[in-house]
C-alpha cells in the first residue's frame, strides 16, 4: 500500500469513513462471540483503536513477531481457540451472509469466488464430490477459475497436523497448503461456499473501488 501504511497499519486504512478491520467485525454473525486479532506491524495502533470489546464481542490480541505466513499467524492463536472458528483476513471486506453460509456447513470450509478473469492468488480445483483437491498458487492472469478468498471455517483438529510451507523453500507457512493435507489425512471433508460479496484490497486504488462498490449497494 506504499506510503499509505508508513504511519498506519493496513487494517486501519479507511473505506467510506471506516477502518477496513471494522468491516470484518461488523460482518461477524451473532453466533461469533469472541474475536482474536493476530497483530504484527503497528499492532499497538489496532489495539488502541478497538480495545477489548466491539459491540458485545470480546477482542483478544496475539502477536505474530515473525511474519511466517497465514498458517503461522493462525498457530499463534491455537492455545486460545476452541471448537469451530472462522478465519478471515483483516484487509478484505466480506459479507455476513457468506460467513453465515460457511458456518452452517459442517465440514471445513473455504469461501471462494468464481472469476472469468483471474489474476494472482490461489486457484482452487475441486473433485467430483465438490471437495477441494488442490490449490495452485501463482499468476493465473486471463484464466477463468475459482479463487480462494482466504476466509475459512475450521476447528481445532487442524492443530494436530504440521504446518506446510506456502511453496518449496518458502519461510512462510500457507494456511490453504496446511489445511489440504490435514483434511486428506484426517478424512474431514474440505468443501467450498461461493461468495456473494468479496472485496479484496491489495493496492491503493482498491480503496476507492471498494468505496464505489459499497456506495452502489446503498
Amino acid at each position: 500500500m506504499k506510503e499509505l501504511t508508513e504511519a498506519t497499519p493496513k487494517a486501519l486504512l479507511e473505506v467510506a469513513g471506516k477502518p477496513i478491520l471494522q468491516y470484518a467485525f461488523d460482518a461477524l454473525p451473532d453466533s461469533v462471540d469472541e474475536v482474536i486479532v493476530v497483530v504484527g506491524y503497528m499492532g499497538a495502533a489496532i489495539q488502541q483503536r478497538f480495545g477489548g470489546e466491539y459491540k458485545g464481542k470480546r477482542i483478544m490480541y496475539v502477536e505474530q513477531g515473525v511474519l511466517d505466513g497465514t498458517a503461522g499467524a493462525l498457530w499463534r492463536a491455537k492455545d486460545i481457540l476452541k471448537d469451530r472458528f472462522v478465519v478471515m483476513m483483516a484487509d478484505d471486506i466480506y459479507s455476513r451472509e457468506d460467513i453465515e453460509s460457511c458456518i452452517a456447513t459442517e465440514n471445513w470450509v473455504m469461501l471462494v469466488e468464481k472469476l472469468e478473469h483471474m489474476q494472482s492468488g490461489g486457484c482452487v480445483r475441486l473433485d467430483a464430490h465438490g471437495n477441494i483437491k488442490s490449490i495452485d498458487e501463482g499468476d493465473h492472469t486471463g484464466n477463468e477459475g475459482i479463487i480462494n478468498t482466504n476466509l475459512f471455517v475450521l476447528d481445532t483438529r487442524l492443530f494436530d497436523f504440521p504446518l506446510i510451507p506456502k511453496a518449496v523453500g518458502s519461510e512462510e507457512f500457507g494456511l490453504p497448503q496446511t489445511i489440504l493435507p490435514a483434511a486428506k489425512e484426517s478424512g474431514v471433508p474440505f468443501t467450498t461456499v461461493k461468495a456473494t460479496s468479496w472485496i479484496q484490497i491489495v493496492v491503493p486504488e482498491d480503496l476507492q473501488k471498494a468505496e464505489e462498490i459499497l456506495a452502489a449497494r446503498g
